[in-house]
């Protein structure tokens, strides 16, 4: 690449001296210095076009690898940080696992080697792997201690099960505010003792349901879990739940027939106790939230990635967890249920019509 610039840098010196930049031969000097003055702004055009292509073809390469699939409304808020810290710094790339609609161990297998060839192929200088699949079927097994440097973001609670950070991975951790959703439970409905944990039938909501019974458990709260796979099953459990002290409405995505208006239907007929979630999504079917902010993972991801590629070592990099949370509220829920809200929790919340 230098040896390039320093020819460019050769070609218009001999041009401004009018030296000959073409084979010599039995030419007159005139016609030789006619022709010079002709063919010299379109050769350096050409020779500043030359140059923009070269310097962009070395520009850095960063792939993005999701778990899931574009489409998935936490994730796409990840993959707008990634993409609005990286805009202009970085190329970025994407591949796309489907872990989410496709949960077996054998697909995610499947997925994860796909992955690894295609990161062969296009030989990234660095690799953003979100959620929990890419870093159990891609990191871990593939590229543990590898040349190749991964920040990773929307691991759920604990990185444990990865042994990280490696030398060549760090990145964030996502917790949900289990304690302050708690806290506000607390705040709407004196002494709770019993709630229902409803949600879909995946992996990581299993793994964040036992950090909410372990959590909630320590405060003298019991919390039951209910995991389904239909939005039948979905309204089943939510009116059964009217008769517990709150519902914390977790993810919707893997109950694949599922239906906003029918879901919204249900929940407007017959919210009776408190609903909260952690999830902006949830809100049509529930009064409450206290979320994280999915752009935030991304961003620091992203900022990771730039810190690699200006000469940073992953191993340097602390891993850390998220630090961001919005408050909404659903006024048409919460007046439907006759459930009041304290005016310094509706002062500050988002609003969100139903």
């Amino acid at each position: 690449m230098t040896g390039f610039f320093l020819w460019a840098d050769q070609m218009i010196n001999n041009l401004n001296t009018g030296e000959s930049v073409l084979p010599s031969g039995n030419v007159r000097a005139y016609r030789r210095r006619t022709e010079i003055k002709r063919i010299k702004p379109l050769l350096c055009l050409l020779l500043m076009a030359l140059c923009v292509l070269s310097t962009s073809s070395f520009a850095a390469q960063c792939l993005y690898v999701s778990s899931y699939h574009a489409g998935y409304e936490w994730n796409d808020g990840i993959e707008r940080g990634i993409e609005s810290t990286l805009e202009d710094k970085c190329e970025l790339d994407k591949f796309y696992m489907d872990t989410k609609r496709n949960t077996s161990p054998e697909f995610a297998q499947k997925k994860a080697k796909a992955a690894k060839e295609y990161i062969e192929k296009t030989s990234p200088d660095v690799v953003i792997a979100c959620d929990d699949n890419a870093s159990k079927y891609l990191v871990k097994p593939y590229y543990k201690d590898a040349a190749l440097p991964f920040a990773f973001c929307g691991i759920n609670w604990t990185v444990e099960e990865y042994g990280y950070p490696y030398s060549n991975v760090t990145g964030m951790i996502e917790v949900a505010p289990i304690l302050p959703l708690l806290k506000l439970i607390q705040d709407v409905i004196e002494d709770p003792v019993e709630g229902i944990y409803l949600s879909a039938d995946v992996l990581t909501e299993h793994k964040d349901y036992e950090r909410y019974r372990r959590s909630y458990e320590a405060q003298g709260v019991t919390l039951h879990g209910k995991f389904v796979n239909t939005l039948d099953d979905w309204k089943r459990e939510y009116i059964d739940a009217q008769r517990y002290d709150f519902i914390v409405l977790n993810n919707n995505s893997g109950i694949h027939d599922w239906n906003k208006l029918d879901a919204k239907d249900v929940a407007l007929k017959h919210s009776k106790t408190l609903t909260v979630t952690n999830y902006d999504w949830m809100m049509p079917y529930s009064m409450l939230a206290m979320t994280k902010l999915p752009e935030e993972q991304g961003e620091w991801a992203a900022q990771i990635a730039l810190a690699i590629i200006d000469g940073q070592a992953p191993v340097n990099i602390p891993v850390i967890v998220n630090r961001r949370w919005n408050i909404y509220v659903n006024p048409n829920l919460v007046e439907r249920s006759k459930i009041r809200i304290p005016a310094h929790i509706m002062h500050k919340a988002i609003k969100i019509e139903n």
